[in-house]
């Protein structure tokens, strides 16, 4: 069996997606940036929070525009 280290992140390429969670509500709502993700060749993605986060709630992963995920992905 062949180990295979999918955890890390390549660091010579831009991420490909940012990280965002809401805040506020209504006509008042705004998007927090809280990380960034890299997408991966299995279809996952590798994600860096900034700073410690306390994620009440979910957050969404905005694919970078000027990023494309080409096969193979990272």
């Amino acid at each position: 069996m062949t180990a295979q280290n999918t955890n890390t992140e390549n660091t010579s390429t831009k991420p490909t997606h940012t990280l965002r969670k809401k805040v506020g509500y209504g006509k008042q709502v705004d998007f927090e940036t809280i990380g960034v993700a890299w997408a991966r060749e299995d279809g996952g993605l590798y994600i860096k929070l900034h700073g410690t986060q306390i994620i009440d709630s979910g957050f969404y992963a905005f694919q970078n525009k000027d990023q494309t995920i080409t096969e193979g992905g990272q």
